[in-house]
């Protein structure tokens, strides 16, 4: 044991409190300013902003014209007269068939015509001759009305070997088999020598009008009836006549755009869908029939709509999106949001965020609900060229 004299207390005392001052000061320090820091993030301030929706449909090419040939006539093949997969036009010759027996058959109806003709004008010169003698009684009254009845039935059996010989005509040039519509043309099914009939079930060639070409898509109804409903509230205003762009088999835009030529009014009971036409133009060929591709059609457009970038939408332990925002304390809130499809890089919302919401869109992995930020604005991006809808997550 030890003790202090009476000068030495004061200044012991005295220490021993500057000691504890320094220690309080240094612990107040340490824990304010690390409370207060603020933590950086970028932001993306939501402006409403007119967004024309779209839908991307499967669809399937097809001709503008098809034209199977099928002989009129039976024959056999004596030429093909085209080059296979060209471009033929329109009543140009494909096919030429034997046509010996047909245009016999036209000769002998020209022979009767002529012979027609020649009975004409014996029965004129008689029926005028009688004419004559009728009014000074050199022949009956009843041989004059006799020899003009045989002037009117050589007058008929004229026409009928008119008709007649037309008729023949007909056929011999239906043994040259023509192309009905300009397009271009298949394989031949039939070589030199074939034996085809008239109206028979295989076509001979079949010749496609691949400029312009339509691309058949299908819709579901139900999302027509959301439409319609969107359309008759007022939240949509009709686009139905924008471009429609065709997405190709490998993922590209194709360079001419279609347009809208009609929508089917039946539903198809086995998949609820309903058919829709687009006009494409095709100089370059590009398409063909039967290809696989999707169109982009427009639906409407919302004059309001809010867009938020995806990155700023994430999804809580329930699956349901969320977004988090700078409050005007500067502190982060949570909203609970509903999206509906993405354009380009966006969500585009339904509900949860209004205009003039901070969302933040950088910084969220050092962040928290509560948590004071320091938000500063993302550099304004040029908005998508193509929007695309997805479902609802």
């Amino acid at each position: 044991m030890f003790s202090l004299s009476s000068v030495d207390r004061p200044r012991t005392l005295l220490a021993v409190l500057s000691t504890l001052g320094l220690l309080a000061g240094c612990s107040e320090g340490d824990t304010a300013p690390k409370g207060m820091q603020a933590v950086p993030v970028t932001v993306v301030t939501l402006k409403p902003e007119p967004v024309t929706l779209t839908r991307e449909l499967p669809g399937r090419t097809s001709a503008f014209l098809v034209a199977e040939v099928r002989p009129q006539v039976n024959g056999i093949i004596a030429k093909r007269l085209f080059e296979e997969g060209s471009v033929v036009k329109s009543g140009q010759p494909l096919y030429q068939l034997d046509d010996a027996t047909y245009r016999a058959d036209l000769n002998s109806a020209e022979a009767a015509l002529v012979r027609a003709k020649a009975t004409l004008v014996t029965a004129e010169l008689n029926a005028r001759r009688s004419a004559e003698l009728v009014k000074i009684d050199a022949v009956s009254q009843q041989d004059d009305e006799n020899a003009a009845a045989a002037l009117r039935q050589a007058q008929a059996d004229v026409k009928a070997a008119q008709a007649a010989r037309d008729r023949e005509g007909v056929v011999v040039s239906y043994a040259r088999i023509i192309s009905p519509i300009t397009g271009r043309i298949g394989k031949s099914n039939v070589t030199q020598g074939a034996l085809v009939t008239a109206n028979q079930d295989a076509a001979l060639t079949t010749v496609q009008q691949l400029d312009p070409m339509y691309v058949d898509v299908t819709q579901s109804s139900a999302e027509l009836l959301q439409l319609r409903r969107a359309l008759a509230s007022g939240e949509l205003k009709g686009a139905r006549d924008l471009p429609v762009t065709i997405v190709l088999e490998d993922g590209s835009h194709y360079e001419h755009p279609g347009k809208m030529a009609f929508s089917d009014v039946t539903v198809d009971p086995t998949t609820g869908s309903f058919g829709l036409r687009v006009v494409v133009p095709n100089p370059d060929y590009l398409l063909l029939p039967g290809m696989y591709v999707r169109a982009i059609v427009g639906d409407g457009l919302r004059q309001d709509a809010l867009l938020v970038p995806q990155q700023g939408v994430t999804h809580d332990a329930k699956g349901q999106p969320t977004a988090m925002v700078v409050e005007a304390d500067n502190k982060v809130g949570v909203r609970s949001v509903k999206v509906s499809r993405t354009i380009g890089d966006k969500w585009l919302v339904e509900d949860g965020l209004v205009a003039g919401d901070r969302v933040i869109v950088e910084g969220l992995q050092k962040i928290r609900p509560g948590a004071v930020v320091q938000a500063t604005e993302a550099s304004a991006t040029p908005p998508p060229a193509v929007a695309s809808n997805l479902p609802k997550r």
